[in-house]
């Protein structure tokens, strides 16, 4: 399988028509912010700042297309790791975007949605977050899942419990237990699996992103940074899909 793409530049006379569109859900891996910044030889927070262009840029080209769902990984369990001052201006930005985007969202007729594990997150970027989605829960044009605090090991085992505990107090029984059930458990419950999964920074792998619902997900991998990522690039990734010949594990 072609993983990675090579995008050049180009008119955006090529881009997909919305009637070609060969997928109705991508999921995206936002990677490169801080490779971008060293690059330039910048902050750290100017790469991050820049990637919220490129998410606008993205939401705003997808949106054109008629793209049903589109679901980008902004902050990892993991990342928590990182320093202090990161987390914290990540946290802030986070709040930040949120009060300045919302009403461009909402006007585009963007449903917004997290997922992840949000009771851990900071008070006010929570409250934020319930109010944005509440802002925009009756829109009917593309479908935003932003996961943050998200980890797919995380997600898998919150709904393995919540499973468990309904067998313990006879809800349901074992034998009842199927993909369909657990699906139901996961952050994405009545959101369907991803056609395409777009890594932008050149990595070779999905970082604990999606893992039950990208069993069979077509993957695309672009060398371009996440700040650099433009709408031709996810074009160029429509174009390569198309091209593939899907399996799943019958031929």
């Amino acid at each position: 399988m072609n993983l990675k793409g090579k995008s050049k530049p180009g008119p955006e006379t090529n881009a997909v028509e919305p009637a070609k569109l060969p997928v109705s859900h991508v999921a995206v891996i936002m990677d490169g912010n801080r490779r971008w910044a060293n690059k330039h030889h910048l902050p750290t927070v100017v790469g991050h700042k820049e990637g919220v262009k490129s998410l606008k840029r993205l939401v705003k080209h997808v949106g054109a297309l008629k793209l049903n769902y589109l679901t980008v990984y902004a902050f990892s369990s993991e990342n928590w790791q990182r320093s202090e001052e990161e987390v914290g201006y990540l946290m802030q930005l986070f709040t930040d975007v949120l009060v300045d985007e919302v009403q461009e969202l909402a006007e585009n007729k963007v449903r917004l949605r997290f997922i992840g594990q949000k009771s851990t997150m900071p008070d006010k970027l929570r409250e934020r977050m319930e109010e944005a989605c509440q802002e925009t829960e009756k829109n009917l044009g593309l479908n935003l899942q932003v996961a943050i605090n998200y980890g797919a090991r995380q997600e898998i085992t919150e709904a393995a419990r919540e499973i468990a505990i309904q067998v313990r107090d006879g809800k349901i029984s074992a034998d009842q237990i199927d993909e369909a059930l657990f699906a139901k458990h996961l952050y994405t419950a009545e959101i369907p699996d991803p056609e395409l999964l777009i890594r932008t920074g050149g990595e070779m792998r999905i970082s604990n992103y999606l893992l039950w619902q990208s069993a069979y997900t077509e993957l695309y991998v672009t060398p371009a940074l996440w700040p650099e990522f433009q709408p031709r690039h996810f074009d160029e990734a429509m174009r390569e899909f198309s091209r593939r010949e899907r399996r799943w594990g019958g031929d």
